[in-house]
């Protein structure tokens, strides 16, 4: 009589709204990878940060999963793959997802005193990301630090445990039943008290709000026997070009410094700091004369700056939960000092950054995405469709930025670790923001080899009384024929 073993029944889940738009838009240029690093004060033990990796990797189902293709989309699918810890041999966010192959869609990455998290954005955002590489230098720390109270604290405590199904703009924003609405207006209801302080919390670009003013809301509009104003030109948005880095490898810049005078110029103008960095960042684009030798006069610079949903939609899931907007400054038409612009681009981000504008809009794309007639279109055309739409989105921004803010680490961690670092894959240049132990660390990426930009940026900083050091990767081959002289 032969037996037959029961098979395992995988688990999977559906890639949730903000995820499938990575796969459609990742090249050989942009991979859609992200690096989250943290700089110990000593060089990393590669055994021990091997079993922190194993232990923490059992409180995040989610980065269990492998990326598969159906007929109509993509979906994730919980494995029985583990990861490696890997000394560091490749090239900044090199590719991650690779569609003939199954593979887990993170690696973690170490040299000397840096470890560094890589992540395919399709699996998750910025947040989810930090919370991983927060436990894992908390279970590192641990080992290296105290290891007779490792045992002693895993077994006294219940780690939170971040599930691979928790969709959190399924949960939030698809359509409701009568009862499904009848309960969330009761939970609008209790959290009426907090919708003040939450809208406060709107000037944070990801992880929390940044000291910044309270933004009013606009006034009703009125009814008016006047026809409406005819809407204004389009604009035309400057488009940054260069020369394509060899092997389309990221191009990245360090640029790090004290946060608490950056924190004050902020302050001093009314405005978060990710407004701020955002203005310096059009600002140095201005001095490098872009506007000028533009061939098609364009003026206005744009910029796409990601929120964290989490800080309006309670949600401890892992997996993406952030929506995008787009603030933008025509040089000529008003006022081009960097605290006016500073201070416009704060207005544009508080309108938008409210949690019923970015409800309505985000329940919108839900619907769209659960027609019937979208569910029915082949993968393949969706991703063609999708890949179409990037595009046309890419033409409309001369910039992205994300802002992560202050991280703050458990007790265990945060004493051996210094500067934390977090940059993109680019397709465009754009910054990436982060700060810990008192240092700002701000990475600029870009498909480009040049860096006029940042050394303006720098400069931008300096002239302001701050001091900045800079670091840069190798990149063309130049550069990297140096490293094996």
């Amino acid at each position: 009589m032969k037996l037959s073993l029961p098979v395992r029944r995988r688990h999977w889940v559906r890639l949730d709204n903000a995820s499938n738009i990575f796969l459609a838009a990742r090249s050989d240029v942009d991979t859609k990878v992200f690096r989250m690093a943290a700089e110990l004060d000593h060089e990393g033990d590669p055994a021990l940060l091997q079993e922190a990796l194993d232990a923490t990797y059992e409180r995040f189902p989610l980065y269990h999963a492998v990326l598969r293709r159906g007929v109509f989309w993509y979906y994730l699918q919980d494995s029985d793959l583990r990861p490696v810890l890997e000394p560091e041999t490749e090239h900044t966010c090199a590719p991650i997802y690779q569609a003939d192959r199954r593979t887990l869609l993170f690696r973690v990455v170490h040299h000397r005193r840096r470890v560094s998290l890589e992540v395919f954005h399709a699996l998750s955002d910025g947040t989810g990301a930090l919370w991983f590489l927060t436990a894992l230098l908390e279970e590192y720390c641990r080992r290296r630090f105290a290891p007779e109270c490792t045992a002693d604290v895993a077994g006294s405590v219940e780690p939170e445990v971040h599930e691979l199904a928790a969709d959190s703009f399924a949960h939030h924003f698809r359509r409701r039943t009568r009862a499904e609405r009848a309960a969330r207006a009761r939970e609008e209801q209790e959290r009426a008290a907090h919708e003040e302080e939450f809208s406060r919390e709107a000037a944070s670009a990801m992880l929390r709000a940044e000291e910044g003013p309270e933004i009013a809301e606009e006034p009703a509009e009125e009814d008016s026997d006047f026809p409406d104003p005819a809407p204004p030109a389009p604009r035309r948005m400057l488009r940054l070009r260069g020369t394509r880095t060899p092997d389309h490898r990221t191009r990245v810049l360090e640029l790090t410094m004290p946060v608490a005078p950056v924190l004050a110029l902020a302050k001093g103008e009314g405005v978060a700091m990710s407004m701020f960095l955002t203005a310096a960042f059009f600002e140095a684009i201005r001095r490098t004369g872009a506007l000028e030798r533009d061939a098609r006069g364009a003026r206005t610079l744009a910029a796409s700056v990601p929120v964290n949903l989490r800080q309006f939609f309670p949600s401890d899931s892992a997996r993406n939960f952030f929506a995008t907007i787009t603030v933008s400054h025509t040089y000529g038409a008003g006022g081009d000092s960097l605290g006016e612009v500073a201070r416009r681009l704060q207005e544009d981000f508080g309108a938008e950054a409210r949690p019923e504008a970015l409800e309505g809009r985000l329940r919108r794309l839900i619907r769209v995405e659960r027609a019937p007639l979208a569910r029915i279109v082949p993968r393949p055309l969706k991703d063609l469709l999708l890949g179409l739409a990037n595009r046309a989105n890419n033409r409309s921004l001369t910039v992205a930025i994300s802002n992560l803010g202050r991280v703050t680490l458990p007790e265990a961690a945060a004493p051996h670790v210094g500067r934390m670092l977090f940059h993109v894959s680019a397709a465009r240049p754009q910054f990436c923001a982060i700060s810990h132990a008192g240092l700002l660390t701000i990475s600029f990426t870009s498909p480009f080899v040049e860096t006029d930009h940042v050394r303006e940026y720098a400069r931008i900083l300096t002239e302001a009384g701050i001091e900045v050091s800079v670091a840069a990767s190798r990149t063309t081959e130049a550069e990297l024929a140096e490293v094996g002289r």
